[in-house]
């Protein structure tokens, strides 16, 4: 494979797979603008795997650009083969639109970047960067880079920024590492009042700055508070571009910089909630114990698992708990159709003293139930498997959901 692409122009030499010969055009018609790519090769229908690798031994292709809107199963079939060639073979997605199940999807089976309709060729300069980097021997030997965690609520207000700001806190003491929390929800963040900390940058400046050379440290954007860094939501409510290539390369910006970081996002259903769970490494999904949040708990559960988020990468929160009748821990672990390990209680006298004074929560069950969760994540041994302890009252509230 030539290893000649930079970050300063130079095309990528590419074979271009694309069934629907429309999509084939309007991409043909931006190249002699972005310069992005070389096409050595134009199939127009999707190749057996043995042909496939015919043409890469006789092209020597540096990226794959495949048509994925065309027949996805064929296309994600296409991705695996790719990624899994020795050394594999960066793919790049092509799409008439930007849906977020299908960008998650491609992505997590191994293709580097996604590109949509009507491929502007900024975009696309922006795809070979981040493909140049990736091929980049890393700078920095002997650190691996850090894991990224996402807390979102399967309905507003089911206490998702605050666990993440706790957890962050926690895992902040545990272990003594570098962790970052970021507020993902621009209309109507939250973090920097659970911290009493209001950063001077937001997550959307370093999605913006994201892929540029001289990129800032994200440790001189990010507030401090109690040893923790924080990214708040910015003061106007402003709109995170749906951006699969920007929002990778923040993303790698962030692991070299911070062992942890753990973002607060917008209910489990909001497009960037799906988005970012292709490029995260765990998520928790909040839920409170009243009907209407697990019946929503339950529908996200569903979804992810359609989209290729297992339960080794998703795991169920139930917040805000009280003791209830009718139905056991156990039963409402087969309702959501994933574990509950943690249960957290209401300590609502807690909470509130720590969000007045921007600090972690006072010792209790609370506090117990956090802890048990970053130690796990961290890889402890030490807590117990916290199990669901309340029960529910049994009836036909989920049936036909």
């Amino acid at each position: 494979m030539n290893s000649s692409a930079t970050s300063g122009g130079t095309e990528l030499k590419a074979i271009l797979i694309a069934p629907d010969r429309g999509l084939a055009a309007q991409f043909a018609d931006t190249l002699a603008e972005s310069k992005a790519f070389q096409i050595l090769a134009d199939l127009k229908k999707y190749p057996s795997e043995e042909t496939l690798e015919i043409r890469l031994r006789q092209l020597q292709p540096e990226v794959v650009l495949l048509d994925v809107s065309s027949d996805l199963e064929t296309s994600c079939g296409l991705i695996r083969r790719l990624a899994s060639l020795r050394p594999p073979v960066p793919v790049i997605g092509l799409d008439t639109t930007s849906r977020p199940d299908t960008v998650m999807r491609v992505l997590k089976l191994g293709a580097r970047e996604f590109l949509s309709a009507p491929f502007d060729p900024d975009v696309q300069q922006d795809a070979v960067a981040g493909i140049a980097r990736q091929r980049r021997p890393e700078p920095a030997a002997g650190s691996e880079p850090g894991k990224v965690i996402a807390f979102s609520s399967a309905q507003p207000g089911s206490g998702a920024s605050t666990l993440v700001c706790q957890a962050a806190f926690a895992l902040r003491r545990l272990t003594r590492q570098r962790v970052l929390v970021a507020d993902l929800d621009m209309a109507g963040g939250s973090v920097g009042y659970y911290v009493a900390c209001q950063s001077a940058h937001s997550f959307l400046e370093l999605l913006e700055a994201a892929d540029q050379p001289a990129f800032a440290p994200v440790e001189s954007m990010a507030g401090n508070c109690r040893g923790v860094g924080v990214l708040t939501a910015p003061e106007a409510p402003a709109e995170m571009p749906l951006d699969p290539v920007r929002f990778r390369q923040a993303l790698e910006q962030v692991r070299r910089r911070y062992d942890w970081t753990l973002l607060d996002l917008p209910s489990i259903f909001h497009p960037l909630s799906l988005l970012a769970l292709a490029s995260v490494d765990k998520t928790f999904l909040v839920t409170t114990a009243e009907l209407p949040s697990l019946h929503l708990a339950r529908r996200a559960v569903r979804l992810l698992a359609q989209m290729g988020v297992g339960q080794d990468r998703l795991e169920v929160v139930v917040n805000q708990h009280g003791r209830r009748e009718g139905m056991s821990g156990q039963d409402l672990e087969k309702v959501l159709g994933c574990p509950t390990r943690v249960s957290l209680p209401d300590d609502h006298a807690g909470i509130h003293q720590a969000t007045a004074m921007g600090e972690p929560v006072p010792k209790g069950s609370f506090a117990d139930g956090i802890q048990g969760l970053v130690e796990r994540l961290a890889g402890g041994t030490k807590s117990e498997k916290r199990r669901v302890d309340f029960v529910l009252q049994p009836g036909p509230v989920f049936a036909g959901t």
